[in-house]
């Protein structure tokens, strides 16, 4: 059957998995076109994996579609779906060489010129020289190459990693991070990515998918959802924001509103808001703030809050980050890149915020402002 090339490569349809009265996955609407990075983001237990797993074919829905090159698989057994998955546990063969690992697909297929195809994956990993050596005599970044090559040789329509790097130590699953991204560019093929890693999503995706409570909270560029989260449960667990409680009380005629936080006017513009009158929390990211000390004077179009005192300075190399405890708001954290090698404000220093108006985004004030911080404390 031929691929409409311009069909997404999976679409799921208001797909729904329950677990007797517990809703895994809850009505998740979901179009990824062809070709690109996608990553599903969240906390343990938000339900990402439990879809990963419907798509693989290894669940099925208890209500809705999973479609995939345009065609409706959802109740197709996963032996004859068009997926591979890469697991975090690799699942290579012990008894078999790096090279008849990556052909036991092909030879199941009885697919032709099996050993240049396989002489291609390995290339394509970078395992060249490594073909006759057994799993046990690989690292794990080598193992897990293995198991993507494994993969990749079979040329499915999804490419499912199902946290594919979390056996990694830190430094070579950044370097992995890396290597993944280029070999997706590489072959094309359309990568559907589970991770709880923050980093990891931001690093790989074109898209990002963050899961809360079986719903897609916010989909979008990495960039998109850091810069504008629409909800605080984006705002707090991808990356760290500072949300303070304020009132709409001004709608200007620039497009812009301004706050009232605890007495002083703090402007959001308006595309920006996701509401413009009422309560709201009103958020800014710890780096784009300034802290100003006696005789400073803020930018022009800042906005300013304090003074507050500093009662934490934590040095961590690249960056500074300080706790600033305005009264009235709360505790701000604030990140300071080290560009004279060493924190430049003390313990007990009085300091004034600022940060420019159009890095501020407005919240709906209802929600709960610890919304995804224990989601983010639940991460491995």
């Amino acid at each position: 059957m031929s691929v409409d090339s311009s069909s997404p490569a999976l679409e799921l349809a208001a797909v729904t998995k329950r677990f007797g009265t517990f809703v895994a996955v809850d009505a998740v609407d979901l179009t990824i076109p062809r070709g690109k990075f996608f990553a599903l983001l969240g906390p343990s237990g938000c339900g990402k994996t439990t879809t990963l797993r419907m798509v693989a074919g290894l669940e099925q829905p208890s209500a809705g579609a999973v479609l995939i090159d345009g065609k409706d698989v959802t109740g197709v057994p996963a032996h004859r779906r068009p997926v591979n998955t890469v697991f975090q546990s690799y699942a290579l063969f012990p008894h078999l060489t790096v090279a008849e690992n990556i052909a036991f697909g092909l030879r199941r297929k009885r697919t032709k010129d099996i050993d240049t195809k396989v002489k291609d994956a390995l290339e394509l990993v970078e395992l060249a020289n490594l073909g006759e050596r057994r799993p046990a005599m690989l690292s794990g970044g080598q193992q897990q190459r293995v198991a993507l090559a494994r993969a990749l040789v079979n040329q499915p329509a999804l490419l499912l990693l199902d946290e594919p790097l979390g056996a990694l130590d830190l430094k070579l699953r950044r370097q992995m991070q890396l290597e993944l991204k280029r070999i997706q560019t590489e072959v094309g093929l359309t990568f559907v990515h589970v991770t709880h890693d923050q980093e990891e999503a931001m690093t790989m995706a074109d898209t990002v998918a963050v899961m809360n409570k079986g719903r897609i909270e916010q989909l979008g560029a990495p960039e998109d959802l850091y810069e504008l989260p629409h909800t605080t449960f984006v705002a707090n667990f991808l990356g760290q924001s500072n949300l303070a409680r304020g009132t709409v009380v001004e709608t200007r005629s620039d497009g812009a509103i301004g706050v009232d936080v605890a007495g002083t006017r703090v402007l959001v513009r308006s595309d920006r808001a996701a509401t413009t009158q009422g309560s709201v929390l009103l958020g800014v990211r710890p780096e784009k703030i300034t802290m100003l000390v006696d005789g400073q004077d803020s930018p022009p179009g800042h906005n300013v809050l304090g003074p507050g005192v500093v009662t934490d300075v934590s040095f961590t190399g690249v960056s500074t980050q300080y706790q600033v405890e305005v009264p009235g708001v709360g505790t701000f954290g604030v990140f300071a890149q080290n560009l004279v090698g060493s924190a430049t404000v003390s313990r007990g220093a009085s300091v004034r915020l600022a940060w420019s108006a159009r890095y501020t985004f407005a919240l709906d004030g209802a929600e709960d402002a610890g919304e995804g911080i224990a989601a983010l404390e639940d991460v491995p």
